[in-house]
């Protein structure tokens, strides 16, 4: 990403992510439904092609959705010993309704840290070694 030269006041990235902002202004909008990027701010007209999520929020979320999920569901069967039916009927629609929810969350506060940390795709410096 090269070096932003808009005049704009600080946006927490986290703050932004989670509202859906755009991670420069914080007034125009972060995504073009529900998780699909426009290219760029209808705002501030920011570039949205430095942006490079990959696979990181969904993961994230797997993981945390799964955990409080499967928590949830060991200890309803330790303390109650409900039917099989009704650990379907409670806990996949709860999982769909967090991984949902949290999706949009976590990759709008990726991008934002991306942006404000000015992240980058790795490269290696090759001048270091001929030295």
């Amino acid at each position: 990403m090269s070096e932003d030269k808009a005049l704009s006041p600080p946006v927490d990235p986290v703050s932004a992510g989670i509202k859906g902002r755009c991670p420069r202004c914080g007034q125009g909008k972060m995504f073009d439904g529900f998780i699909k990027l426009p290219k760029h701010c209808t705002n501030c007209g920011l570039d949205y092609s430095f942006v490079d999520t990959g696979e990181g929020p969904a993961v994230l979320v797997m993981l945390l959705v799964g955990f409080i999920v499967v928590g949830l569901a060991l200890w309803t069967e330790v303390t109650l010993a409900p039917p099989l039916w009704l650990h379907f009927i409670l806990w996949i629609p709860l999982a769909l309704i967090l991984c949902l929810t949290a999706l949009r969350t976590m990759k709008g506060i990726l991008i934002a840290l991306q942006y404000k940390h000015n992240a980058a795709e790795g490269q290696i410096d090759r001048s270091a070694k001929s030295k």
